[in-house]
């Protein structure tokens, strides 16, 4: 029994209705991504896109009390992520080393910045290792597909996790307001 208490921690019982939002709300945030950037990219590409986000909506879908699902992190950890990935690559050569220095420095910069994003991670990783179509993109690639893909993500979440009453996406719905004080 106390190994079932472990495997079975709190977190994994959640009612029936939050196990259909997060489907629903996760759901509509991918298609909605895979199906525009379907339009624009290749199937590899989008194999990429899905994963990077992928991740993101098992946090703002799934654990969206998680201070790392919070909105500022969402967009702040991807764009930070996309900057430093693309830059790194058109600084750096060899591969291996400028994977590794664009996901370190990734984590470092949201860390400095408070928008520490997981997802994020992979976000800067792809614009080392993506396609050519997807490194032709240069710094565009932190507007489509990274901004058009958050943004999408946000807005499906915002609806979906605030339709019924036991759900609250932010957790501070003055979120702004915070990083306001904080960093202007």
């Amino acid at each position: 029994m106390r190994m079932l208490k472990i495997v079975m921690y709190k977190e994994t019982l959640i009612d029936f209705n939050e196990h259909l939002w997060t489907f629903i709300g996760s759901f509509i945030g991918i298609g909605l991504i895979g199906y525009l950037q379907s339009r624009s990219f290749s199937d590899l590409d989008n194999l990429f896109l899905i994963g990077s986000f992928g991740a993101s909506s098992v946090l703002i879908y799934g654990v969206i009390q998680s201070p790392l699902a919070q909105p500022r992190n969402l967009i702040g950890g991807h764009l930070i992520c996309a900057f430093v990935g693309v830059t790194v690559r058109y600084l750096v050569p060899e591969i291996w080393f400028a994977a590794a220095l664009a996901v370190s420095s990734s984590i470092v910069l949201m860390q400095i910045t408070r928008t520490l994003h997981p997802p994020g991670g992979a976000t800067a990783l792809i614009a080392i290792i993506g396609s050519e179509k997807i490194k032709s993109l240069g710094y565009m690639y932190l507007i489509s597909p990274v901004l058009s893909g958050v943004a999408i993500l946000l807005i499906v979440a915002l609806f979906f996790n605030n339709i019924t009453s036991h759900r609250r996406y932010p957790v501070n719905r003055h979120w702004y307001q915070v990083w306001k004080r904080k960093y202007l």
